[in-house]
């Protein structure tokens, strides 16, 4: 069998940074040119109805975690959060996560946590806010607001904690400044996200100024593990969001989110064993 031909990313640290750089110049270009109008203005106050919210724990602890790059990756997200608390999303707006985030350097305050490159978990600066930017996501999904760009990474890093599966409780990826996560606000109503932390919990909402005529679900279906040819576990499973309207309780819509196919990144012998199959 011919041996598959790197990419030039691929051959060595150096092309992987020119690689990097070239990318985020094609992005900065394209953000130059478009006509998109981003949400810049925070608000203290906050609207009065929850769309909805969501909490978890940002320290992931287990056999071969580094606590260290948990830590930073916490503080890398205290950070984030810091600059866009209260953004207020208008009408016709949209939302970027590094056109608020900006540039994940140590000039700038951000720390080394874990990023994956090249489908390896390594230390890098900025790593860990794919933890936020999943968290924006799942408050998205869970209203009529429009994702306009999403990329998925493995949503398999760690062990589900106490073993309860939460669908789609990773794989959101973003990586400065090409690898966005961005919605728009195509309803007639402002919204407002909140994110926050304390202590070592990140607490997000996202707020409106009255009830949406629609709630929204997230469902997992045919969730396991796998083990493929190459010799490495993956999650399997595929994720839908149901809308329901709220004055019925009916289902009007079943859509598939994503066909999850995710590298295990943690110790296979952490896995489950009535989940491999």
């Amino acid at each position: 069998m011919a041996k598959k031909k790197k990419l030039f990313c691929e051959i060595s640290p150096l092309t992987y940074a020119i690689s990097l750089q070239k990318e985020i110049w094609k992005r900065h270009l394209k953000n130059w040119l478009g006509k998109e109008r981003y949400a810049k203005e925070k608000r203290r106050e906050k609207l009065p109805v929850v769309v909805f919210g969501h909490s978890n724990n940002m320290i992931k602890r287990g056999p071969g975690i580094d606590l260290r790059l948990q830590e930073n990756k916490a503080d890398n997200i205290r950070l984030a959060c810091s600059r866009m608390n209260g953004l207020i999303i208008r009408p016709g707006e949209t939302f970027s996560f590094w056109g608020l985030v900006g540039k994940t350097s140590k000039k700038n305050g951000f720390t080394e946590g874990r990023v994956i490159i090249n489908g390896n978990l390594v230390a890098g600066v900025g790593g860990g806010l794919c933890n936020l930017a999943n968290t924006i996501n799942l408050l998205v999904m869970h209203s009529p607001l429009t994702i306009t760009e999403i990329h998925h990474h493995s949503d398999a890093l760690a062990p589900d904690p106490d073993g309860i599966r939460v669908p789609y409780s990773a794989g959101t990826s973003v990586n400065y400044n090409y690898i966005d996560y961005r919605f728009k606000n195509e309803t007639q109503q402002t919204v407002q996200l909140c994110a926050w932390c304390d202590g070592d919990d990140l607490h997000a909402e996202l707020r409106t100024t009255e009830e949406f005529p629609n709630t929204y679900r997230i469902v997992e279906d045919d969730h396991h593990f796998h083990k493929e040819d190459n010799g490495c576990f993956y999650r399997i499973s595929k994720i839908y969001r149901e809308t329901i309207n709220r004055a019925t309780g009916d289902t009007v819509r079943r859509e598939l989110c994503w066909d999850n196919h995710s590298k295990v990144m943690f110790d296979e012998k952490l896995l489950p064993k009535e989940l491999i199959r």
